[in-house]
Formats: C-alpha cells, sequence, structure tokens
C-alpha cells in the first residue's frame, strides 16, 4: 500500500510561485511512477506531471511546461512540485499519485493523495 499525503497549496497572485509537497510512505520513489495532477471546478482531472524516477524521465503538460519541475527528497520520501509564474488558469485541486504502470492517463495512475487547493488570483 501507498500512501500520499499532499501539503503546500493556498491562494498567491498571478505570477507569484509555490511549491507542493507529497509526502509518501513505503518504498515509492524505488517501486513507483509518481506524478502530479490537477482538477479544476467543472472540469476532468488532468496531468500535470509525471516522473519515472529509474529511468530518469519526465513528463509535462504543455500547460506548464517551463514553469512548474518535479523534484524528490529521498531521504524525505517527499515529493514536490515547485510552480512558477502562476496564472489564474492554474486554479485547481492539486492531487499526487502513483503507479506501477505508466502514463498521463488517469486511469493509469493507483494511488492518490487527498488534493491540496490552490488559487491564483488575477
Amino acid at each position: 500500500q501507498v500512501q500520499l499525503v499532499e501539503s503546500g497549496g493556498g491562494l498567491v497572485q498571478a505570477g507569484g510561485s509555490l511549491r507542493l509537497s507529497c509526502a509518501a510512505s513505503g518504498r515509492t520513489f524505488s517501486s513507483y511512477r509518481m506524478g502530479w495532477f490537477r482538477q479544476a471546478p467543472g472540469k476532468e482531472r488532468e496531468f500535470v506531471a509525471i516522473k519515472n524516477w529509474s529511468a530518469r524521465i519526465t513528463t509535462y503538460a504543455d500547460s506548464v511546461k517551463g514553469r512548474f519541475t518535479i523534484s524528490r527528497d529521498n531521504a524525505k520520501n517527499t515529493m514536490y512540485l515547485q510552480m512558477n509564474s502562476l496564472k489564474p488558469e492554474d486554479t485547481a485541486v492539486y492531487y499526487c499519485a502513483a503507479t506501477g504502470l505508466w502514463g498521463t492517463n488517469v486511469a493509469l495512475w493507483d494511488y492518490w493523495g487527498q488534493g491540496t487547493q490552490v488559487t491564483v488570483s488575477s
């Protein structure tokens, strides 16, 4: 079993930055691919960034490429999403997730955190 707990969301002005954290239990980084997804009101959940740590492959959604960065701290078993140059359209609940598979399709991801709200004001 994998347990994921997100934190770090909040209210920020457009152009600002936030860093989200995902504290993971178990051998998540060595056993699973991990990623960040988001869901805006009235919209479907979408992928933001996914990472295959062992293969060193990272995929970002076009909408966040160049602005968001996924990283990890092995000692803390924690994954991060650094979000810069935030836009109002980035407003959503952000979720971290883990999977033994690979891909941007939400259905491929087995384990989910509870989500953290990010609100970007214009």
